[in-house]
């Protein structure tokens, strides 16, 4: 499918971000070296979601970094975001690249085992699989840890050795080390990123933590 970059895939959540602005914090991700940034928001109504997500679309076009819209494939099309991730719950993987066309980066969340041997690899073009840790950014009653995310990632790659298999859920500075150096791709963040005091040094500082791991 489509090369992308997991490596760093901050997470925009309104709920995390202590009432700044969404575009600003954006660019800031991006500056600090963020590779992918979703925008997830799971209780505005639809137009605000179009007009926030066009906000940070075009904070991010100078810098290149792709937009990935979190379950809404109708905000995607209306803001011309570069893809869409989506979780067990949200539309099947084939109704999202139907809808978002080859071109799209198409991403799905998985918890299990179960949900690796039935996810369509031949549709996407990343997974993550969490909640790794603890966190307070979304109900994770049962985190796997880093066996269990071992366990759950090795199963996507003996389906397809080249998808890139990313760790999701209470992953910081204090933690992201031990979980690259168990074999993820890359992580996505949400609180260690938008929840600090300088987003961007947040982010600068966990790309440093990832480039040392590889």
């Amino acid at each position: 499918m489509n090369a992308c970059d997991i490596s760093l895939y901050a997470i925009l959540d309104p709920s995390r971000i202590r009432g700044r602005p969404l575009a600003e914090l954006a660019q800031a991700a991006a500056r600090g070296g963020a590779t992918l940034l979703q925008y997830r928001d799971k209780h505005a109504e639809t137009r605000e979601l179009v007009n926030k997500a066009m906000q940070i679309r075009e904070a991010l076009e100078p810098f290149n970094v792709p937009l990935i819209i979190n379950d809404r494939v109708d905000v995607a099309l209306a803001v011309g975001a570069q893809g869409v991730h989506v979780g067990q719950d949200d539309m099947v993987p084939a109704d999202v690249r139907r809808l978002m066309g080859a071109d799209a980066i198409v991403g799905l969340s998985n918890k299990t085992i179960d949900h690796a041997q039935a996810a369509p690899l031949e549709l996407l073009d990343y997974v993550f699989v969490g909640g790794v840790f603890e966190t307070q950014s979304k109900d994770n009653k049962t985190a796997l840890g880093i066996a269990g995310w071992q366990k759950i990632a090795a199963r996507f790659r003996a389906k397809n050795p080249g998808m890139p298999v990313g760790a999701i859920a209470g992953i910081d500075q204090t933690n992201l080390a031990p979980v690259m150096a168990a074999g993820a791709d890359g992580v996505a963040v949400i609180s260690a990123i938008f929840m600090a005091d300088d987003v961007e040094t947040a982010t600068r500082d966990l790309k440093s933590i990832i480039e040392a791991t590889r």
